[in-house]
């Protein structure tokens, strides 16, 4: 057995065990989390790991016009700027976050 088949048993050992943990705490039959369920939540990492590298991209992007700021209005308009920007990001990535998640979850509420 190759070390990456071992990996690959182990863990969903893993995952399996964790759900017949779940069904036995009273969350029931778990069958609605089929393909659809783990596909769907795996588009809400990637937005959310998308949403970060965004963020730190605009971070880099922030340090670097402020250190070529030549006064300190500049500097002020630069950094509120920055912080409306985030606050209109942050709203809408929470929304779409929301969104996702509800249809994520729409099959559970269902089952």
């Amino acid at each position: 057995m190759t070390k990456s088949s071992k990996t690959t048993e182990d863990a969903t050992k893993a995952v399996t065990d964790a759900m017949a943990q779940l069904q036995k705490m009273g969350f029931g039959s778990m069958n609605w989390m089929g393909t659809d369920w783990v596909e769907r939540m795996s588009d809400l990492g990637s937005e959310v790991l998308q949403f970060f590298a965004d963020r730190v991209e605009k971070d880099v992007e922030l340090q670097h016009r402020l250190l070529h700021c030549k006064d300190m209005s500049e500097l002020h308009k630069v950094q509120a700027e920055f912080f409306q920007t985030a606050i209109d990001r942050y709203t809408d990535e929470t929304g779409k976050l929301v969104e996702m998640s509800t249809k994520a979850w729409t099959p559970a509420t269902k089952a």
